[in-house]
């Protein structure tokens, strides 16, 4: 019906990325988030992401209120537990409903959609690197080994307030979506996404994809959601 996979990749003992989803007979939820902090604060916060947002959804039906009661859980954590301070994650969320789809996203984790020969990234990351591309200080290419290519300039939990970005598109039906972590996005390239979410199905191409990232040296996390435009099918 749809694929996911989480890996530790090559190098790190602690997988601090998570994800979850949801299925319901009017919506589909699907999350992933990439941690970060000292010890073990980023899995914590990665995992609260994750499934404070699924059950705040489930309330009240709004992405940018479920992530900010997200954010406020794992703030007031990082404040009152001084083993955790400083967590924080990225977050990106997709709710298909009623035909639409809509991606909430703090950080640079990815959605991508396929849909025929094209697939385009929906989201924009929120860091150090893309600000430099933007303003034209780096290339693209010259990001994916930049010193600094690992600083996120938005996170939860961080700050007892955040911004979120969000996106919606109309669902034709043919569209497949990935959502990932940069443990995928940082190894594998866009056009290589493409090929292999278009030849394969959901399950297959979040493994292959995260096979080739794991071949190229997989040096961090790795956590991949392939599903359908639909929710359902794959």
């Amino acid at each position: 019906m749809f694929g996911f996979v989480s890996d530790v990749g090559n190098v790190r003992t602690l997988n601090e990325d998570y994800y979850g989803y949801l299925h319901e007979k009017d919506y589909s939820i699907y999350v992933v988030a990439d941690g970060m902090g000292g010890h073990n604060a980023g899995e914590v916060a990665s995992k609260i992401a994750v499934e404070e947002t699924i059950k705040n959804f489930k309330v009240n039906k709004s992405i940018t209120e479920s992530i900010r009661k997200a954010n406020e859980k794992i703030y007031l954590l990082s404040v009152e537990d001084k083993n955790l301070s400083g967590m924080g994650t990225t977050i990106t969320v997709a709710v298909i409903e009623n035909n639409n789809i809509e991606i909430g996203h703090v950080g640079d984790s990815s959605c991508f959609v396929v849909d025929g020969n094209n697939i385009i990234k929906i989201t924009r990351d929120h860091s150090l690197v893309q600000e430099l591309i933007e303003i034209g200080s780096i290339t693209e290419e010259q990001a994916k080994t930049h010193p600094n290519r690992n600083i996120i300039t938005r996170a939860l939990g961080t700050n007892d307030s955040i911004d979120i970005d969000v996106y919606k598109l109309e669902l034709s039906g043919r569209e497949k979506f990935i959502l990932c972590t940069d443990g995928l996005s940082n190894y594998v390239e866009q056009d290589e996404m493409l090929s292999i979410v278009s030849k394969e199905n959901c399950k297959e191409a979040c493994l292959d994809m995260v096979e080739l990232a794991k071949s190229r040296g997989g040096r961090d996390n790795i956590t991949v959601i392939v599903f359908e435009g639909e929710g359902r099918g794959c």
